[in-house]
């Protein structure tokens, strides 16, 4: 009888692996060859050139502080309008090496005017401007 109840049947127990390994084997193959097709591609690339940093400047950083009325601060110095600050920003943009920007905010400060002031520095040609914060307690 084709069908028999004992347990020694003389059949195999364990899982075939041998088509998981095939289709493994297909799958490595095929990744080694697109692999192997997006280096084959010649390019020119260009030439880029890096810019030196000088080991250290002492150029003082510049503190543009804002508050939440609006008023803008130059170092400590209240600005009266904001073609004073484009004045000063353009006057130092021309300088090398430039100094960087440090913008202070109250908490409270609406970010339109923090954006106006980073506006404003940017399009004066301006580098570097970096967000003061105090770590939180």
């Amino acid at each position: 009888m084709a069908f028999s109840s004992d347990g020694n049947d003389g059949g195999f127990n364990e899982p075939n692996v041998v088509p998981l390994v095939d289709v493994m084997l297909v799958l490595l193959i095929i990744f080694m060859v697109t692999a192997s097709v997006s280096e084959s591609i010649k390019l020119e690339l260009p030439k880029a050139t890096i810019e030196r940093k000088p080991a250290h400047t002492d150029v003082p950083p510049i503190s543009l502080s804002v508050r939440e009325s609006g008023e803008i601060y130059w170092n400590d110095e209240q600005l009266t309008d904001t073609s004073v600050l484009d004045t000063r920003l353009a006057v130092e943009a021309q300088k090398v090496p430039q100094a960087d920007v440090l913008l202070r905010a109250d908490k409270e400060t609406k970010y339109s005017q923090i954006q106006e002031v980073t506006t404003r520095v940017r399009l004066a040609g301006m580098r570097s401007i970096n967000f003061v914060s105090e770590p939180e307690s």
